[in-house]
């Protein structure tokens, strides 16, 4: 459900991120949400951790992914 405070506080978490230059990409929320698991691109751990105290959110640990693309092995 979305609503103007909603709004407001995602507004201000992303202008949040922008000034360590974290951009959120996505989370993931457990069915019993009990744990979220977010995606992010930054500059580096740190930076992630700058902005999480900033915005209040805990961060357990820091994990560096990169894309693995499926389509890219199949030829057409």
């Amino acid at each position: 459900m979305r609503s103007d405070a909603g709004a407001a506080v995602f507004s201000t978490v992303v202008g949040n991120n922008a000034t360590e230059g974290v951009t959120w990409v996505r989370s993931y929320v457990t069915a019993d949400k009990g744990m979220t698991y977010c995606i992010y691109d930054a500059p580096s751990p740190e930076a992630i951790r700058a902005v999480a105290e900033v915005n209040g959110l805990p961060v357990d640990k820091i994990s560096e992914v990169r894309v693995l693309d499926p389509y890219f092995y199949v030829q057409v």
